[in-house]
């Protein structure tokens, strides 16, 4: 199994509200390293921290799961959407994405300022500056102690 990190704006959409729709495709993803991970490693069953971006705090709300693999993101193929892409064409798609289902929402956010001082979280992308991705591996170790500062119920 492989951990992962997705980064959201809560009003855009938030872990609250993958807890009422239950699943939720992962889409207008458009950086082609956050593609990639979705596209090649992101498996069926890896559980996926779920980050609350440009929020009071900023900080991983809950867990959730990927519940089905890579497909194209059909968000680039209309041109009503703000994630519309002209160049991306329906028999060679350039943007995937994966579906997600919801796990748990924690009973508090763990906060960035919380996982920056964690030690052992130095090398995590997340924590250093000028990361962006929206999408990022996390090690398992550290997927372990993010559960862990979360009083979380799931088990990595």
């Amino acid at each position: 199994m492989n951990y992962w990190l997705v980064k959201s704006e809560p009003e855009e959409f938030s872990i609250s509200l993958l807890k009422k729709k239950r699943t939720t495709g992962w889409e207008g993803v458009r950086n082609y390293l956050a593609r990639n991970y979705m596209r090649d490693f992101m498996k069926n069953g890896d559980l996926v921290l779920f980050y609350h971006s440009n929020a009071e705090p900023s900080g991983v709300a809950g867990i959730a799961r990927v519940s089905q693999e890579s497909h194209p993101d059909p968000s680039q193929f209309e041109r009503h959407s703000d994630y519309y892409d002209p160049k991306s064409k329906r028999e060679s798609p350039t943007w995937m994405m994966v579906e997600l289902e919801f796990v748990e929402e924690f009973p508090a956010i763990v906060a960035l300022e919380v996982l920056k001082e964690q030690k052992s979280l130095e090398d995590m992308p997340l924590v250093k500056k000028g990361t962006r991705l929206s999408v990022m591996p996390v090690k398992p170790a550290e997927f372990e102690l993010i559960l862990k500062l979360a009083k979380a119920k799931t088990k990595a």
